[in-house]
């Protein structure tokens, strides 16, 4: 119920902002929710022994995400993240420290900079891309509820099984078939297709990813700012790799 109550208030708020909000609303949304994410990766990482970002984290990555020249931007993440690693006072950990930070910024604030530029080709694509990961984790839930027989990925997440998986997939292709049809038109369908189905196995796999996380963390959630769903990061772990897979395929491939 209360995991319900949160989708009911979250789902219609971020929808209205990506289909009729100003670009500025956004981005400001998007920028607030990859700083709380950030936080909650950051302590992940303090969980495994591994020096926090911060700060200098958080500015690298709102930087990423708003900068007009991303690649750079993305390189001096990683130089910065290398001569803050220096800090540490064990050099054996200064590696882990440096890639601990620049992965961050690219799993969280590169992804939501993928959804600004994507929102910016076409709002209805972004739309597209959230839906194959919020229709897929539905039916994950509840098929896998009630004929998951066997485990996807024990050791990361016990209670995923390959028909929860196959029944994400189904709804996440429905879901992006229909949306297409009545709100993208003149996009071949088997390419509507392809393209939801790659982004719905992205967005599980981006699950389990962040399961790993948590898992050699030793931790169930990674927070508990959202009633029944955990933190920001458990929140939109899945989203964080079906937006930029859509986006990757819609902008390097030919329809």
């Amino acid at each position: 119920m209360k995991r319900l109550a949160t989708s009911l208030v979250l789902i219609p708020a971020i929808t209205w902002l990506i289909l009729a909000g100003p670009q500025w609303a956004l981005i400001t949304v998007l920028a607030a929710i990859g700083l709380l994410a950030f936080r909650e990766y950051d302590q992940i990482a303090a969980s495994h022994d591994i020096a926090r970002a911060g700060l200098p984290g958080m500015a690298a990555g709102l930087a990423l995400m708003l900068a007009p020249a991303p690649g750079i931007i993305a390189v001096l993440a990683a130089l910065a993240a290398m001569a803050l690693a220096l800090r540490v006072v064990d050099v054996a950990s200064a590696m882990a420290c440096a890639a601990s930070f620049t992965l961050g910024v690219l799993y969280i604030f590169g992804s939501l900079r993928c959804a600004i530029e994507l929102r910016e080709m076409n709002h209805h694509w972004l739309m597209f891309a959230l839906l194959l990961s919020w229709a897929g984790d539905t039916a994950a839930l509840y098929i896998g509820r009630a004929f998951g027989r066997h485990k996807l990925a024990p050791r990361l997440s016990p209670a995923k099984s390959w028909e929860g998986a196959a029944g994400s997939v189904a709804a996440g292709v429905l879901a992006g078939g229909v949306y297409s049809y009545y709100l993208l038109p003149g996009v071949p369908l088997r390419w509507v297709l392809a393209l939801a189905a790659a982004g719905n196995v992205a967005g599980q796999v981006g699950d389990l990813c962040e399961s790993a996380l948590k898992r050699g963390a030793g931790v169930k959630d990674s927070g508990t700012l959202l009633r029944g769903h955990g933190g920001w990061l458990d929140r939109i772990d899945s989203s964080l790799f079906s937006v930029p897979v859509v986006y990757a395929l819609l902008k390097l491939l030919p329809r």
